[in-house]
């Protein structure tokens, strides 16, 4: 067990990001009955709710578990930069052919 008080510490970010349900196995047909409107070839759109919570023990010289405008950044360039208004299908190379 730390010495030191233990904290958590959540941030939340809202962003709006779209895509497309389309499956090459299947007909331009069979795509728009399965899927209906998110099979819209320009997409449609969400926003998501991302909230990243740390736990750990509170630095006694700071006060903190973590100086949250750091947290901030990080989030900001781990989630903000490459996914916020933007077509997920064809902004975000992770999510290509998926």
């Amino acid at each position: 067990m730390s010495k030191f008080p233990v904290a958590y510490l959540t941030r939340k970010e809202i962003f709006s990001a779209c895509h497309r349900l389309h499956s090459p196995q299947l007909s331009e047909e069979e795509n728009k009955e399965v899927y209906g409107k998110c099979n819209n070839v320009n997409g449609h759109g969400h926003n998501y709710v991302v909230e990243v919570t740390l736990h750990g023990t509170i630095d006694p010289s700071t006060g903190m578990v973590m100086n949250i405008n750091d947290l901030k950044k990080y989030m900001n360039n781990a989630i903000m930069e490459p996914l916020d208004h933007k077509n997920l299908d064809k902004d975000v190379p992770y999510f290509d052919g998926t």
